[in-house]
């Protein structure tokens, strides 16, 4: 990475921070690019280099957030994926030190995040992640168990 690079991924952080600090003290739609700016410490000017609108940088938050929990795990993305489709269904569940520890530490880590996810579900795209795990794990687990179709998606709704 260069230095440019370097100082244009540090910028966006900022940007970021400040955006997540912002949504803990109020709601998205009074969040202004001023504000963003000023507690970034970055020009306008600077904003608008990285994003088009608040909603893409809080789009860009979100993807960073997941991208972040699943480092967390050691047990890696594909492993996971292989132990689901064929595991024994008697080790086919996740409440196990392996995926609790790091879940816990991730939100423990970053309560401010889950604070805002937790009061705004609906700003914050919770329900794209719920749905991607829901397609990723949660499906499959119920597939291996023989669940229907139907009565997986009632399941879903009803957590």
């Amino acid at each position: 990475m260069t230095k440019a690079e370097s100082k244009y991924f540090n910028t966006a952080r900022r940007m970021d921070e400040a955006f997540l600090e912002l949504m803990e003290r109020k709601d998205f739609e009074y969040i202004t690019v001023s504000e963003i700016c000023e507690l970034a410490g970055v020009n306008r000017s600077t904003f608008y280099l990285h994003y088009e609108t608040i909603g893409d940088l809080l789009s860009e938050c979100v993807e960073q957030m997941n991208a972040q929990f699943a480092e967390y795990f050691k047990v890696k993305e594909t492993e996971m994926m292989r132990k689901i489709e064929s595991a024994p269904l008697e080790e086919l569940f996740f409440m196990t030190s392996e995926f609790l520890v790091p879940y816990l530490t991730y939100i423990s880590e970053h309560k401010t995040v889950f604070r805002v996810v937790l009061n705004k579900p609906e700003v914050m795209q919770a329900n794209k992640t719920y749905d991607g795990l829901f397609c990723d794990v949660l499906n499959p687990i119920l597939e291996r168990y023989g669940v229907s179709e139907k009565d997986s998606s009632y399941d879903y709704y009803s957590i």
